[in-house]
């Protein structure tokens, strides 16, 4: 399972953190006594980098088995799926196609085909539906329109199917949770740490995939967001649980084994996760696309009300010049901060 958010610096819009999950056959992996993937030594990269392909690699690269569907480079798609660093598939000039390509041709792999953005977080965050509708900007769009080609998206997801069944590679899903700008505010204000907050949301995450895949060893790539390197405290309090022990902590990666009724959790904190990982690659597209989905909610329905206002992505910088200008251009249009901008 790879795990990676969007919306982690922004101060307007939501956060949304989102994991997808494999179960990937024991011949793509060297597995120790455990039928876990071998950690290998510190000084070798491989642990690190995780896509050489090379016998003794702890990680199945994904890139190369299944590399009649997917492609990690715009420039080497030739009709494959794009997966990668979600900062790589988007850009404003490019938009969000390859996002949106790539995560509904995936969702139809498991039958799933939405067509509204209330079908979309229905199949990736149920909970949020209500959080959604009370908020102006986004209780007037949440019943847009997905528009795609759906003949191109059922062509790239049957080759996607045919290349992982070839393989022995199953696609168990995709999963989001979403913070909404109030309930991350509320948050903050308990956990005084914005990182916590996000490592509360990743543990969300792991425990639902833990519960819902009874009996499977897991094995988890996190994409490590700031400068820390121990995990300990936080992984004991989340799973206590579970027996912990630390493998390996370095600036690099932060590696942890969890064990209970005989099954085995190994967890990784890895700098790059989301460039160098497959799955962490594609948590990291389906977290941007719902929240551009999001986001362009929030421009849409302030534009109408004030068309001088020019859109924002969020960002702190350009999140700071939209909220002056609908003070400044659009002093009659009322909102409630605290839906609409973050504490920190």
């Amino acid at each position: 399972m790879g795990i990676d958010e969007a919306g982690f610096g922004p101060i307007l819009g939501p956060l949304v953190v989102s994991s997808s999950s494999f179960l990937v056959p024991g011949h793509f992996l060297e597995l120790d006594s455990t039928g876990l993937p071998a950690v290998p030594p510190n000084d070798s990269s491989s642990s690190i980098v995780g896509n050489s392909g090379q016998a003794g690699s702890p990680h199945a690269d994904l890139w190369h088995v299944l590399k009649r569907s997917v492609a990690k480079k715009r420039t080497q798609l030739s009709g494959r799926l794009l997966i990668t660093d979600s900062k790589k598939a988007y850009s404003r000039s490019i938009g969000i196609k390859h996002l949106q390509r790539t995560v509904l041709a995936v969702l139809k792999c498991y039958g799933k085909e939405p067509a509204t953005l209330t079908e979309l977080v229905k199949l990736l965050c149920p909970d949020y539906l209500g959080q959604l509708n009370e908020y102006p900007w986004h209780k007037n769009a949440i019943n847009r329109e997905i528009f795609v080609d759906k003949a191109e998206i059922t062509l790239a997801s049957m080759v996607f199917g045919e290349d992982l069944t070839s393989n022995g590679v199953k696609f168990l899903g995709l999963r989001s949770c979403c913070l909404d700008v109030a309930f991350y505010n509320k948050m903050i204000s308990c956990m005084k740490n914005k990182a916590n907050v996000l490592f509360s949301v990743t543990s969300q995450l792991i425990k639902n995939a833990f519960d819902n895949y009874p009996g499977e060893d897991m094995h988890i790539i996190i994409d490590r967001q700031g400068g820390r390197v121990h995990y300990r405290e936080h992984l004991q309090r989340m799973f206590s649980e579970m027996q912990l022990c630390i493998i390996r902590e370095t600036p690099q990666e932060s590696i942890y084994q969890l064990i209970t009724d005989g099954r085995i959790m190994r967890v990784h904190f890895i700098v790059g996760a989301d460039e160098n990982f497959l799955p962490v690659s594609l948590a990291s597209m389906v977290s941007k696309y719902l929240r551009e989905l999001l986001v362009d909610n929030i421009n849409c329905y302030f534009l109408h009300l004030c068309p001088d206002i020019k859109p924002t992505a969020g960002y702190w910088k350009d999140g700071l010049r939209f909220i002056k200008d609908l003070q400044v251009k659009a002093p009659h249009v009322k909102f409630n901060s605290d839906q609409l901008i973050r504490c920190r």
